[in-house]
């Protein structure tokens, strides 16, 4: 038993005056009853209850316990209701992770969908590069790019990431373009540091990974600066196609060597487990989930 349980038995006794109509109404026996009652007198230290064999009234000490009691039992039950709602109607905040240069993808359209179909929600989202710790920073969805992830969390993948090597046009015309991605070893590379912190860029010959080693002036852990760098010609960037669409179809960044590119590369959701989680939680990744399925099967990444 909890003291809310103690509470509302003794709050059910003094609206009805009777043991056993508690008893009845709570679905308990009368000797449960009479136990609650005693362990809220022996806790308190006071008589709250007169008994006869004819009637239960309260004594003074009693009448003070049920004037102060009843806004928390009624606060507790409303609690409650609002916690079952929950549970089945996507309501309340939720506070989602997200890398740098998601904000250049369709994730902020997509959350502005997913708050339009959904009034009661609102959404916390933090842009970092940081592997969050998501108990410990109050994180219900860290979304990430990368390999599948293997850690003590829940991973729902949501679509592969395919990735672009580009330049400038100007770039390409100076320093040639190359036909294996051994030759970018020989290029100059602006480098993610989120995404390849060892300065090695992977790509696959064969079904097979290939790592190569690559150099540079410039690295940073975001990819807004890479791709201004790229744009003036400073040189070579390889990152998640979707960052990069709007400048391939203008023509400011050519891409090249797609037929090695990895394939291993995912937008991922991760969250701590899966047992009572919110409508709210389990709708944005079901929503986020379709959204993505779909871009996928119109041949490209959301």
């Amino acid at each position: 038993m909890d003291s809310l349980d103690l509470l509302r038995t003794f709050s059910e006794v003094a609206s009805s005056g009777s043991f056993s109509r508690t008893a009845e109404h709570l679905s308990l026996s009368r000797g449960t009853v009479s136990k609650y009652i005693a362990t809220l007198e022996s806790r308190f230290g006071v008589r709250l209850l007169n008994r006869s064999t004819r009637a239960v009234s309260l004594t003074d000490a009693g009448q003070l316990l049920l004037e102060r009691s009843r806004p928390m039992l009624e606060l507790a039950d409303a609690t409650h209701a609002e916690l079952q709602d929950r549970a089945s109607v996507p309501s309340g905040r939720l506070r989602i992770s997200a890398p740098h240069g998601m904000d250049l993808t369709e994730l902020p359209g997509l959350i502005n969908v997913f708050l339009g179909q959904y009034p009661e929600v609102s959404i916390s989202l933090m842009l970092t590069n940081r592997m969050v710790d998501l108990a410990e920073e109050g994180i219900d969805i860290a979304l990430r790019f990368g390999p599948s992830a293997n850690e003590n969390l829940i991973v729902r993948k949501l679509v592969a990431m395919e990735l672009s090597v580009c330049a400038a046009p100007m770039y390409w015309r100076r320093h040639g373009v190359p036909s294996h991605p051994a030759e970018l070893a020989d290029h100059v590379a602006l480098i993610g540091t989120h995404l390849t912190p060892l300065s090695k860029w992977r790509f696959e010959t064969d079904g097979q990974p290939v790592d190569v080693a690559v150099r540079g002036r410039l690295d940073a852990t975001e990819a807004g600066p890479l791709i201004q760098a790229a744009l003036l010609g400073a040189g070579v960037v390889y990152l998640p196609s979707v960052m990069l669409q709007p400048y391939i179809e203008s023509g400011r960044l050519v891409p090249v060597l797609s037929e090695f590119v990895r394939s291993d590369m995912w937008l991922s959701a991760v969250y701590l487990q899966r047992r009572h989680s919110t409508a709210v939680h389990r709708a944005l990744l079901d929503f986020l989930a379709n959204r993505f399925a779909g871009s996928r099967n119109e041949g490209r990444a959301p």
